[in-house]
């Protein structure tokens, strides 16, 4: 089964969303995602696992371009340019995804449980656990803490955050502010595993990328773009195997 990828880019980062899709490619060869990837004027080649889809260049434009057509409760996977996998226990995803798309129970699911979900539990997460047939522990978020992490979701989740934040969005940092201004309704019921399954890099930080993305670039054999080649110095990374 193929899940859609819906990945939130403009043009000038393309080396890190390029980058970000061959991580998956690398980590997670049996991967289920087709990326659908944004762009204003810099169209790519669609392939059978990356569409290419254009899109107005303001953030919240974009988003709701790329998720117009879809139905409230499929599935998408959410994944932002800002964030490529390092490490993932892919047999483990595998099956949780696999039993999150044929549940009625879930509407969102993060494998990687880190920062505030992991150090704040009482102010993220409720207390109950939830048990699976593999005896893998969940625990529902309260709001939307590390909505922007790689994570499994259906439409209506990230329809309703960006139906609910403003029209002009001047960066990816006023957008993780306005989020908390956004009710997350009862009903949705968005999981995050206890246990942590993976370990994601961040890309960049204010704009500049971080050492280990401009490592991992390096290390593929991918062109820098100049206005990647000077670096925060900064090793960034969320979970921890």
């Amino acid at each position: 089964m193929r899940i859609k990828a819906i990945v939130l880019s403009y043009d000038r980062n393309r080396a890190l969303t390029e980058h970000m899709i061959l991580q998956y490619g690398r980590v997670w060869p049996s991967h289920p995602f087709v990326f659908h990837v944004p762009f204003q004027e810099l169209r790519g080649e669609d392939s059978e696992r990356v569409r290419y889809i254009q899109t107005p260049a303001p953030i919240k434009a974009t988003v709701m371009k790329l998720i117009v057509d879809l139905a409230d409760e499929e599935w998408i996977y959410w994944c932002m340019d800002d964030r490529y996998p390092i490490q993932l226990l892919t047999d483990k995803i595998e099956r949780m995804v696999s039993r999150a798309l044929a549940s009625d129970k879930m509407d969102g699911l993060l494998f990687c449980r880190c920062r505030s979900l992991l150090l704040k539990p009482k102010q993220t997460l409720y207390p109950r656990e939830h048990v699976d047939a593999d005896g893998t522990i969940y625990l529902q978020r309260r709001g939307w803490r590390q909505i922007w992490l790689h994570q499994l979701m259906r439409v209506k989740v990230l329809r309703h955050l960006f139906t609910n934040l403003p029209d002009e969005l001047p960066n990816a940092n006023a957008m993780d502010k306005l989020k908390h201004d956004v009710p997350m309704p009862s009903d949705f019921r968005l999981f995050v595993t206890k246990e942590n399954y993976a370990v994601f890099g961040e890309s960049t930080r204010r704009g500049r990328i971080t050492q280990n993305c401009y490592d991992s670039l390096i290390a593929s054999g991918a062109e820098v773009p100049e206005w990647f080649r000077e670096t925060t110095g900064e090793k960034v990374t969320l979970g921890a195997l």
